[in-house]
Parts: C-alpha cells; structure tokens; sequence
C-alpha cells in the first residue's frame, strides 16, 4: 500500500514528522517499505496564464506565445507543445529556474525569435517517468504568480507499507488513519459522507445465486453521466501519489474509493446490460474478454458477475471489456460488494492475474463497506461527471455475511504473555481505540471484534493488539534461563555443513531454489514422477512440489546462462517430494551440476571442457569423506533425464542411492539448452554415513606392485574386472588402481585394454616372489573365467 502522507494527514494529524511517522508505523507491526518525496527537486517554476498564441514564423510546429507569469509585463516564450492554447493556466520555469536533472533556465532563440522561460510538461516536472505529449494544464481557478510546488502540494512525501496478509484493513486511507490514530490517540475524521438522495426512479435488476461466495451485492443506476469529463487536478495527484495511473473520470473515482475507504467498486456501461445482474459461479468452458484484452475460459468454482447474455466479469477480480465504461457511456451501473475472501483466494493467480481489487477481497474486505462506499462514488461522481442517481439497491444474505466474533481476554494470561501487568483502563482504551465493543468484567474484558478486523479471532489475537499498540518496545526484555547440557557429537556422521564445505572446496557454488517448480519443467526431466499439486501456487511456474533436484538445478543454469556465465558449477541440499499426498515419502537429497571449462579462464589457453568423470570426481571426494568408499559401486542405468551410455547408477551397501549422467540431448533441445551438463543427485541420510577414523600402525617392510593389462569386451565395467581381481588378491592387497585405458590399434574390435596397478604388503615380513605370483595367476584365472577376458602381451 502506497499512500501520500499529506492524504493521511487530511484524516488524522500526528505532531510527528514524516521518518516518525513512518518509525511508529513500523514498531506497530506494518512494516515501511520506502519513503520518497512525491516529485523530483525544481525551483522557479510558477502558475502562469497564456494570453496569446501565434504561430513560429520559421517553425511548423512551434507557437510563440506570451504568458503572464505575475510580473510586471507579460513574457514571451516559444512553446513546442501541440496542446498549448490562450487561456490556460500552465506551471511555467522562469529564467533562472532549475529544473529536474539540474536543467537551468536561461534566455534563448528558437529559429530567431527570443523565449524567456519554458511552459512545462508533467514529465519535465518530474511528475510522470513517461515522456509527457504536450504541458500540464492547471484548473482555471489557479492562481496566477502563486509558486507551482506550493500549488501542488509537492513538498510531500509518499510511504509504501508492506503489509502481512492478515491486515486488510489497512489496504486504504481509512485504515491506516485508524492505525495512527490508535498510536497516537488521535481523533480520526474523514470526509463527510452522506447519503445521495435519488433524483430518478431507474434500478436495475439484481439476482445473487452464490450467496455464500456474495453475501452482499449493492448497485446504483446513474444517467447522464459525462465520461469526457476531466478528472480534477487534486484526484489525479492523490491517485499518482499512491501508484495508480489516471484513466478517466468514472474509473479514477472508482479507485479513488478503493484507496481511501478500501472497498473496491466497479462500473459497468448500464446500455450494454441486458435482463439483470446475476451474481453466480461460471458454468464449465464459459469465455470472458476480461478489460485487459486476454480472453480466459472460466472454471466452475469462479465466481462471475452475469447478465442474461453471458459473464461480465470475474468477481472480486477484473471487469469485461465489453461492458466496461467507454467514452460514449452515458449511463453506468455502479456495483459494489462484499465477495468472501475464500471465494476469491487464489483465483486471480490460477488466471494469472493481480489485482488491487483481487489483493483486497482476497484478504477480507469489511462488510459493511458496500453501502458507505457506493454512497461516496456516488457522490464524486455526481459532482465530476454530473447526472442523476437512481435509488441504492441492496440484495444480501445475513446468513452468510460473518458474524461478529465474541472473545474474552483474560487479565492474568495477558500478564503471563506480556511479562508485565497493565492497568485495566489502558487495556480497556487500547481496545477501544482499535474499534473493539469493550465490556470489563472480574476476570478481563469480554470484547467484540468490529467488522473490518478480520484477523482478531482468538484471545491470543487481543494479546498481540494490546502488545502492538502499547509498543513493544516498552515491553520488558528477559533472558531465558535453562540448564543446557552440550550434546555429543557422532563422529561417524557426516553433517551437511561438512559436505557443503566440501564442494564449496571443489569451487561450487551453494544454489537455493524454490521447493516447487514449474510442471512441464518437472514433466521434461521426469515424465513419470508423482509429486503433489498446489492448491494455491505463487504463479503457474512454481505449481508442483519438486519430485528431484535436477527441475532447480537445470532452471538456476538456464538463469546463469541468459546473463552470459557459461561457466557454472553449483550444488544444492534440499527435500524432494514423490508420491501423492497421501503417500508422500520427503527424502533429503544433494545434488549438483557442472558445465562449461573445466578450469575457470585463465592466460594457459585451456579450454577443456566438463564431462562426466570431472563430477564423477566431485562425487567421489564427497564418498570419501566418511571413510567408506567401498560401500559405494556405480553401475550403468538408465534415467529419463540423463544421457544413454553416460549414466551411472549409484549404490550404497547395495541399495539405490542416487544418479549421476550427462543431460539427455533431448532434454536439453526441449528446453532450449544449447550446451552440455553434467548432474548428480545423492541421498543425503546414504552420504552422511561414515565410519570413525582408527589407526593401525604403519608397515615397516616394502610394498610390492605388479601392473597387468587385460583385453576385455569393450561392453564389460571396469569394475567387474576390479571385482574378480579384488576376490583373488588375498588379505595382503594394500592398494588396486586403474591406471590406463586403451582401445585402438594392437587391440581387436570391440575390445579393450584396462591396466591396473595392484600393490601388495604385510605387516610384519617381507612377501616373497613365489607368493605374489600365485596371486597374480589366481587374479588371471578368475578374470579368464568369469569375463573371458585375456591378459595383454
């Protein structure tokens, strides 16, 4: 919510400057988001009058007008405006003065005719951040010599608040008044509202059948308006100041009720109505044009407002172009009305849509708003565009509309929760003041929330708004005291701080990424997953809880690449979600994702880039870490996402445990990815696993090492061959390696040569030839007759 403080100030009149303001509001619980003036720094700029106008002699599109600027002589000045014209009062910059951007107006000659001054535009004025097409032009009631900024008003100042979804009712003028008031216990006093009486007998027939969703629909027929009216000076400032564009009279006055009182309001073009208004929930595959130009097709649970020829807009939320207030509108339908916040919660996102009149309802909207509010658009509307009011018609469902909440606030727990005791009478005030019906008994207060608190419910609800308003700050401030015994640490666990720390060693970068993504994200890289829906998701992209790591880790490189950082290593620890709800299994998980240079750029030209067994390394330094790298085996699979022939399955003391494979170019041609990467995902509670660190005393007696090459099919893993060796090295094998890997010439087709360096030692003797060869024989024997492999000569 953006407000101008001068508006506030009009409602309520706090002895405090505007950072005060803005630091009180803050401490209440509404946090100020920026406070900035409303226009940009300008001096020597004045109300002045054009008194003639004729064309440039030299110039097509230039006027050489003189202007009465309040001096002794009227001033002559050359003015490219098209709209400029005799009569009109214009903020006009004098020589000397200094414009926005720190422009200095100076004498000058336009094509040879001398201009002493500048007639300015808003933008010039730092009123508007679009280039403005022709100069502002002022209200004729304007006083001519009077300085433009005091004119205006613009020596004020806008506050943006940030507030939580519970405090709708501070989504206005009104509201926020009610706040500072209470801070400051001031009286609040707005404008005076009354009722419009009607002068034609014209209604327009109105039936509600979703009670429940609208319990309270009111309209007002009015005729004769004049929609080429101009929305006042004033309006139009207050509306800027607050981030709504001006459009045009009717809409203008419509948010202008929305932002001062908070209950928005809609106008249809009451010609173009046809039957009556039927407030009712869409029938299945109905189209609307909403005023935006996007056509959606509405679902069943949305609710609409209808005539006899289809919907005319989606309640609570945005109106249809075709019945919407145009300039030929001569006679408007003025609808205002209390939508219940679950009927419109959620459904502005599910159309991709964000409205103030969305944000408002879904929130909760007072509702006893309608009548009062419909009263005031009536009465500017009158006043701005002209007209004559029909009579207010009202349908509404008392059933449906909230009750009012009857709480009790006992003393001693209010004491127990503040840590301090106060006075029955400044308990009493404060809920008071905040609007509440108050009625002190032995044991506390027996209070009724008003209609427009929404969020007070529960007695803990009344500890917060006395807690708020009596300032937190003033609240006593104790240390809890608790004996703390210092828990053990398992050294045979690996904590994900530790294997965080590891690959940020290894140069990867931490990714945090949303826990949901976008369903044909998720669907391109695991088409077969199973994971919950949102019911009510942040935007369409984020939709679906994830299923893996992969769905954050690709769109975080896609985000990388568009800002030209073709290098990215980044990893990511997170739950991931599979099953349906009923049946969701959570699973903490880390994974990551390399691609680009090997190295990062340097002067030695290498330009190596990443593949499968760099990660594979990255992996394997985590595997490592907790001392049991022989219960990890990696064994060919396959995975939707993950490239044929570069994929590897991952297995821990014989159980899945994770992924690891280079992109699958069809993942990467459907997501318009146009290099390669390389992913792994690991199960972190199988990571976390270690063994705690033993020694055994070192061999003082040498090591023997022998190195064979074996030819085997180049379809057989390298660690089937590690496996046969393995078994027949016997107990005093110290250290086994892959050292060398061939296939080529010397080597028949669709074989290949593995070299492996095996080392033996003992402990208290040195091993003798005769035992290393009769192991080195077993190894050939097995390797022969479990993989037909031959040794290389």
């Amino acid at each position: 919510m953006k407000f101008s403080e001068q508006w506030l100030r009009d409602w309520v009149t706090p002895q405090l400057d505007t950072q005060a303001i803005a630091d009180q509001i803050t401490m209440a619980g509404l946090e100020v988001d920026a406070v900035e003036p409303v226009a940009a720094s300008f001096s020597g700029v004045v109300v002045a009058e054009v008194l003639t106008k004729e064309k440039h002699p030299d110039a097509d599109k230039l006027n050489v007008c003189t202007v009465n600027d309040g001096s002794a002589a009227p001033v002559q000045v050359v003015c490219g405006a098209p709209n400029v014209d005799v009569g009109q009062k214009i903020p006009f910059a004098q020589v000397g003065g200094v414009l926005p951007g720190d422009f200095k107006i100076k004498k000058a000659k336009l094509r040879g005719v001398e201009s002493r001054g500048m007639i300015c535009s808003a933008s010039e004025l730092g009123l508007e951040e679009e280039t403005s097409p022709g100069i502002l032009v002022l209200p004729a009631s304007a006083p001519v010599g009077t300085s433009f900024r005091d004119y205006m008003q613009l020596d004020d100042m806008t506050i943006e608040v940030d507030l939580t979804p519970n405090r709708g009712d501070c989504l206005s003028i009104k509201g926020l008044a009610r706040e500072v008031g209470v801070l400051n216990r001031l009286p609040v006093s707005g404008p005076s509202i009354a009722a419009v009486a009607p002068t034609i007998d014209t209604t327009f027939p109105v039936k509600v059948e979703a009670p429940e969703q609208c319990p309270r629909y009111v309209g007002r027929v009015i005729e004769g308006v004049a929609t080429n009216a101009e929305t006042p000076l004033w309006m139009v400032e207050r509306l800027r100041r607050s981030g709504v564009r001006s459009i045009d009279p009717v809409v203008d006055i419509t948010n202008y009720v929305m932002l001062e009182l908070g209950q928005p309001l809609h106008a249809f073009d009451r010609d173009h109505l046809q039957g009556s208004i039927t407030v009712r929930l869409a029938k299945d595959a109905e189209r609307l044009t909403l005023l935006d130009g996007q056509e959606v097709t509405l679902r069943p649970e949305t609710l609409v407002i209808a005539d006899e020829r289809g919907p005319l807009a989606m309640a609570g939320i945005m109106g249809g172009e075709n019945s919407g207030v145009s300039e030929n509108t001569q006679a408007i339908f003025l609808e205002s009305a209390f939508f219940a916040p679950l009927a419109i919660a959620g459904q502005a996102r599910s159309y991709g849509l964000h409205t103030d009149a969305s944000h408002r309802f879904e929130r909760g909207v007072d509702p006893e708003l309608p009548l009062v509010a419909v009263e005031r658009a009536s009465q500017l509307l009158l006043e701005i565009c002209g007209g004559q009011a029909g009579p207010v018609v009202e349908t509404v469902s008392e059933e449906h509309l909230p009750a009012p909440r009857a709480i009790t606030l006992r003393e001693a727990r209010l004491e127990s929760a503040l840590s301090k005791r106060l006075s029955a009478d400044d308990v009493t005030d404060i809920l008071q003041r905040l609007g509440l019906d108050v009625d002190k008994h032995a044991e506390g207060w027996s209070v009724v929330a008003p209609s427009w608190r929404f969020d007070v419910a529960i007695e803990e609800d009344l500890i917060e708004e006395v807690a708020r308003i009596h300032g937190y700050n003033n609240l006593p401030v104790r240390r809890p005291a608790a004996r703390l015994a210092l828990r053990s640490a398992n050294e045979s666990t690996l904590t994900p701080s530790q294997l965080r720390h590891q690959m940020v060693a290894r140069g990867f970068q931490e990714a945090v990424t949303y826990s949901f993504v976008a369903p044909d994200l998720q669907a391109a890289l695991l088409p077969d997953a199973v994971s919950p829906v949102l019911a009510n998701p942040i935007s369409s992209d984020l939709s679906v809880m994830r299923a893996s790591l992969f769905p954050g880790l690709v769109r975080a490189l896609e985000h990388n690449l568009n800002r030209q950082q073709t290098r990215v290593r980044i990893f990511e620890t997170g739950l991931v979600f599979n099953g349906s709800l009923d049946h969701l299994t959570q699973v903490p998980m880390m994974g990551a994702l390399v691609c680009g240079g090997r190295e990062a750029e340097g002067w030695d030209g290498a330009k190596a880039q990443v593949d499968f067994y760099d990660l594979k390394g990255d992996l394997e330094s985590l595997l490592a870490m907790g001392g049991g790298l022989a219960a990890w085996r990696f064994e060919p699979g396959v995975h939707p996402s993950l490239h044929p022939g570069q994929t590897a399955q991952l297995f821990h003391e014989g159980k899945p445990a994770g992924w690891i494979g280079t992109l699958h170019p069809q993942v990467r041609a459907t997501l318009g990815l146009k290099v390669d990467a390389v992913l792994f995902e690991v199960r972190l509670d199988a990571l976390s696993q270690g063994s705690i660190p033993a020694f055994e005393p070192l061999s003082r007696y040498p090591e023997v090492r022998r190195d064979l090459a074996f030819l085997i099919k180049a379809e057989t893993p390298v660690q089937a061959l590690l496996d046969c060796a393995k078994a027949k090295a016997g107990d005093y094998l110290k250290d086994i390696k892959l050292f060398d890997v061939y296939a080529g010439k010397g080597v028949a087709e669709g074989y290949k040569s593995i070299a492996l360096g095996l080392t033996w030692q003992h402990a208290s003797r040195t091993l003798n030839d005769e035992e290393i060869n009769q192991l080195v024989d077993s190894i050939i024997t097995n390797v022969r007759a479990e993989l037909d492999a031959e040794l290389r000569g």
